[in-house]
């Protein structure tokens, strides 16, 4: 069995797209009927942000995007050793579990000074 997602995990999800120019990043690239348009895949590098219930991710794209897939979609993958190397600037940063750390500290330090009497 593969590992569970974590928080903070890089993965890879291919979207399919529609346009009338597809960018270079495209794969399985193929015309519609009328030739207007093209349909094809791109692979989007995300982070988890959350995982609800073992049957649901949400993940975040690096300009802070959210997007909720079931963790058993088969577009969505661990990225390869090659990916994580080579994209690893396509991914979010790390900011996801520093964050969460850093909220749950602003959550513990704003409690403990509600008990502080004012002056």
């Amino acid at each position: 069995m593969a590992r569970p997602y974590l928080v903070g995990d890089w993965v890879v999800y291919t979207r399919e797209k529609y346009s009338p120019s597809p960018g270079p990043r495209a794969k399985n690239v193929s015309p519609a009927l009328h030739g207007e348009l093209y349909s094809y895949e791109v692979d989007k590098y995300w982070a988890v942000r959350e995982v609800r219930n073992q049957q649901e991710l949400v993940l975040e794209t690096r300009r802070g995007k959210v997007h909720s897939v079931p963790i058993r979609d088969s577009r969505l993958r661990k990225p390869s050793l090659w990916e994580r190397l080579f994209y690893s600037n396509r991914f979010p940063s790390s900011k996801i579990q520093s964050n969460q750390q850093s909220n749950d500290r602003n959550d513990q330090h704003s409690s403990s000074s509600d008990a502080l009497p004012e002056s």
